[in-house]
């Protein structure tokens, strides 16, 4: 299968999943309608997020998974989701990045996404606890490097933190804790498990909600970077409440009552692809 093949399945696979958690349930011959594809494409999407352990398979369709807060799924099963919206939103974000800034950016693959972006933001100090998005700047650094030992003028500066590996590739405990707290950032960049009024920013991992919170203290100015389907999820550590957010970065798939109830509270509120997201600048 070729790469715009796999794209195309994974776009559709998100997309199925949002209708499924917004909706409460699809039918497969609903999906094949809109999706313009055969039933039988549609069922492997549905037994590919079944696998993955995003949706529960019924007669004809599928319903959402009952996931426990203590659920944390990995990072590749989580990389294939939102694509299009993690695309925005690490786009907007970037701008919030100064040159030869301190940033900090947390694990998750928005985060990932984010630090795509960041490649193009010359002299930043980057501390991350996420394998991930230091592979991002190390391979762009050897890339542009063609071999040789010199840096390239601009090459962001990381500093990846020790700790215990999360199955999200973020590395948490009292090393990365330690590393934290020594340190003080202009901007933290921070993906999240859920977020809501009453349990704010949560993960399912406590390890990583200490070093979250760690994270946050360390931090200036702390911005979310979020797609919509964070939004009414509770994981089982609460590590931040909404007020300690100075900027909550969110697609377009945002609810109305969502958009209302952040309405009335501190965080600023940016949808990425809305005109005024700062894209268009």
């Amino acid at each position: 299968m070729s790469d715009n093949q796999n794209l195309l399945a994974e776009q559709r696979r998100a997309l199925i999943l949002d209708e499924v958690r917004r909706r409460g349930g699809v039918r497969v011959n609903e999906l094949t309608r809109r999706l313009n594809v055969s039933d039988m494409t549609v069922r492997r999407d549905l037994d590919a997020l079944a696998r993955q352990g995003m949706v529960e398979k019924v007669h004809g369709g599928a319903v959402p998974v009952s996931e426990p807060s203590s659920h944390e799924p990995g990072f590749e099963a989580k990389s294939g989701l939102e694509l299009s919206a993690k695309e925005d939103i690490a786009k907007a974000a970037a701008r919030m990045a100064a040159p030869g800034g301190a940033i900090a950016l947390a694990g998750g693959t928005t985060a990932f996404a984010l630090a795509q972006q960041l490649l193009e933001v010359p002299d930043l100090t980057v501390v991350t606890n996420s394998v991930r998005v230091a592979d991002v700047f190390y391979n762009a650094q050897r890339a542009a490097a063609g071999g040789s030992q010199t840096p390239r003028a601009g090459a962001a500066t990381v500093v990846l933190t020790g700790g215990v590996r999360t199955p999200s590739d973020t590395l948490v405990g009292p090393v990365a804790d330690a590393a934290i707290r020594s340190l003080h950032f202009d901007v933290l960049f921070l993906g999240v498990h859920g977020i809501s009024v009453e349990a704010g920013l949560s993960t399912p991992n406590l390890a990583e909600a200490e070093t979250n919170r760690h994270f946050v203290r360390s931090a200036r100015r702390v911005v979310v970077v979020a797609d919509h389907t964070k939004w009414g999820t509770v994981g089982l550590s609460s590590f931040a409440s909404l007020e300690d957010v100075d900027v909550l970065v969110t697609d377009r798939g945002l609810s109305a009552q969502a958009r209302t109830e952040i309405a009335e509270l501190p965080p600023e509120l940016v949808v990425a692809g809305e005109p005024g997201d700062g894209t268009d600048l």
